[in-house]
């Protein structure tokens, strides 16, 4: 039986791709890196500290992750209060609604900083659909690691068997998929190159996925 849904937030929830993206060059050009798009791509569904980690080793830079996240999340911070295009995914609004008016209980499980988690949520005044939000920047694997999912289901405090996650990335249906829970890819025209092989199903609209559907997936 379907209890509860646990969200991704970037290319799920709202469209900060690119804000990220454009923050993510800002800081590749401070430390002088050369980041193929190929590499960029890869990142997909990581928090930001560890995707630093990876370019300091990566590039054998003198500088520290922590740095480089810093001038990260200052560009994208200037971007997020100055970016008039930062919107919620088209149709997503009316199928957290539609959940949550339906008794299911949500879980925001994302790679983002809680910081950037807190900003999206206030911005667009969700948090009183949501009982609980988990940072992978706060745990100790991002995904594919499953650890991110496997916490969100006990918030949820249902088992595993009863949630379903919503995933854009190759690496947060990787997760999903990990920690044994049923997994809705969802084709974000912001996600590039993403793999949704291992997904239980793919979806392009939110409409093909309101509870009246999804709660048939879990009987």
């Amino acid at each position: 039986m379907l209890k509860a849904i646990l969200f991704d937030m970037d290319g799920v929830i709202v469209d900060t791709e690119p804000l990220h993206h454009k923050a993510y060059y800002i800081m590749f050009d401070a430390f002088n890196i050369n980041v193929s798009a190929e590499m960029y791509e890869s990142f997909t569904g990581q928090s930001t500290i560890n995707i630093c980690k990876k370019l300091c080793t990566h590039f054998n830079l003198e500088n520290t992750p922590e740095e480089l996240v810093m001038s990260k999340r200052s560009s994208f911070t200037t971007l997020f209060h100055n970016d008039p295009s930062l919107q919620l995914i088209d149709g997503v609004l009316e199928l957290i609604k539609n959940y949550y008016n339906n008794g299911l209980t949500l879980i925001l499980a994302s790679s983002a900083s809680m910081f950037t988690i807190n900003n999206v949520f206030t911005r667009f005044e969700l948090d009183q659909y949501f009982k609980a939000k988990i940072s992978g920047a706060d745990l100790k694997a991002s995904k594919p690691n499953p650890e991110i999912f496997e916490k969100a289901a006990s918030l949820a405090e249902v088992e595993r068997s009863e949630c379903i996650v919503i995933e854009d990335s190759t690496n947060g249906i990787k997760a999903a998929k990990s920690a044994n829970i049923y997994c809705i890819g969802y084709d974000s025209l912001n996600s590039k190159n993403q793999d949704y092989s291992l997904a239980d199903i793919v979806i392009s609209n939110y409409k093909d996925i309101y509870y009246k559907k999804v709660k048939e997936l879990m009987t």
